[in-house]
């Protein structure tokens, strides 16, 4: 501010023209001085001797100032609200060099001035009068070419969001116009180039998988003739083996190739049932069945001895169930053949129902599934040890069961239970569907 610049100027420079032990005659004389010396900026000071009495015509410096300029070395301000406008007080410490603020030994003096705020409040109300009067019209003219700019960047970048929301969506043959020749429209360009690549990609993707499914489908039904005589006369060699007409070592290694064939004429039998879900031929022959008769049927059909190797939990009420009752056995000596092959018997086969859905949990008593493998136990060949791919089974039985879960719009889920074991829940909802879940 250049009025405290030049009060601080001329206390310098009387300063010095006090004597060493000042009297009040001198310290009136100096602050008259200095208030001859204001001119117009009308300023009015007063000062203090070792924090006694104020001497001059500067009456309103309150106690606060005071009391921060009593042992200060510094100049401090205090602005203060007057009947006549605003004003700001200046407190001035100064030392024997003569410098106000400066280096030395305090000299007890503080000189304090009052300066009128009435006319800088004036001047920047006027400011903010011409700033307003400018800026208002500058903004109105301001604002039509603005958005209009905005509208023809945020246009291209809106198209470039709902085709991506298309793609994202399944829609990939979705293409946008480029229009001009600046960044978005070579962002326009690109993301036609990405479409595009998406879109052979994703064809050349699905050529691929239904060429897959279609040559897995082809040779399981080539196959299954040939195994079907292998399987016949590896029948009648069975026989004559275990009758023992044949040598030993002739009867084992029949004994091993009629072993194979079956699990070959097995894998061949599941490829050819994922092959029907993958191309949608799988359709469900509903009937309403007792939820008991189902259970213990699959039980005796595979000679699981019951309290020994299985357990049964089911409902006294024994509700009946519309279900296709050969995918269900499918479904049923999957899950409990798989306990008693990788867990412990006895197995827990416990149903429940309610008025929404029918529960089948089967439950062994073994280590349970590792946990990195709990996520994949549905995919198809999967294999928990890779070295051990040559394992009994073809992989596929999970997943047909899943498939043949969905089918009946169920859910067939996987988890280990906390006292170790794990346990696999069948959740069927009453009065399912023949028709094929998308």
């Amino acid at each position: 501010m250049r009025t405290v610049h030049d009060l601080r100027l001329q206390v310098q420079s009387l300063l010095p023209n006090l004597p060493p032990d000042p009297t009040d005659t001198d310290l009136r004389t100096f602050a008259r001085q200095l208030d001859r010396a204001s001119g117009s900026r009308g300023w009015h000071t007063a000062v203090s001797r070792d924090g006694g009495p104020l001497i001059g015509t500067a009456g309103e410096i309150s106690s606060a100032l005071r009391a921060a300029t009593k042992d200060g070395d510094t100049t401090f301000y205090e602005r203060v609200e007057h009947t006549g406008g605003p004003r700001l007080l200046i407190g001035m410490p100064t030392s024997y060099t003569g410098r106000v603020g400066g280096a030395g030994k305090p000299s007890g003096l503080v000189v304090y001035a009052v300066l009128s705020l009435h006319g800088e409040r004036a001047d920047i109300s006027a400011l903010i009068t011409a700033a307003w009067a400018g800026a208002v019209p500058a903004l109105s003219l301001a604002v039509v070419p603005a958005l209009f700019a905005t509208r023809r960047v945020l246009r291209p970048v809106r198209q470039l969001r709902r085709a991506a929301e298309k793609i994202r969506s399944g829609a990939l043959d979705t293409r946008l116009d480029v229009v001009g020749k600046d960044e978005l429209a070579a962002l326009t360009g690109t993301f036609n180039t990405l479409a595009a690549t998406l879109e052979r990609g994703d064809a050349e993707l699905r050529r691929m998988e239904v060429n897959a499914r279609r040559f897995a489908a082809d040779v399981s039904h080539e196959l299954r003739t040939p195994l079907a005589a292998m399987t016949a006369v590896t029948d009648s060699l069975d026989e004559d083996a275990r009758s023992g007409t044949l040598p030993p070592g002739t009867a084992d290694a029949v004994l091993l190739v009629s072993d194979e064939i079956r699990k070959l004429a097995g894998m061949v039998e599941d490829l050819m049932e994922i092959s029907r879900f993958d191309a949608g031929a799988a359709v469900l022959h509903l009937d309403d069945v007792s939820l008991r008769t189902v259970i213990h049927k699959t039980l005796q059909l595979r000679s699981w001895r019951e309290a020994d190797e299985v357990i049964t939990e089911l409902p006294e009420d024994d509700p009946r169930i519309r279900v296709d009752a050969r995918r269900i056995d499918v479904v049923l000596a999957n899950l409990v053949g798989n306990a008693l092959r990788h867990g412990a018997a006895p197995v827990t086969v416990r149903a429940t129902a309610t008025q929404e859905a029918v529960m089948i949990e089967v439950a062994d008593r073994g280590p349970g599934i590792p946990y990195d493998v709990l996520p994949h136990v549905f995919d198809r060949f999967y294999k928990e040890d890779a070295a051990r791919s040559r394992s009994e089974g073809s992989g596929l039985g999970l997943a047909i069961a899943m498939e043949n879960v969905r089918l009946h719009y169920g859910t067939l889920t996987a988890a280990n239970l906390p006292d170790g074991g794990a346990v696999f829940t069948v959740t069927l909802p009453y009065g399912t569907s023949q028709e094929h879940p998308s």
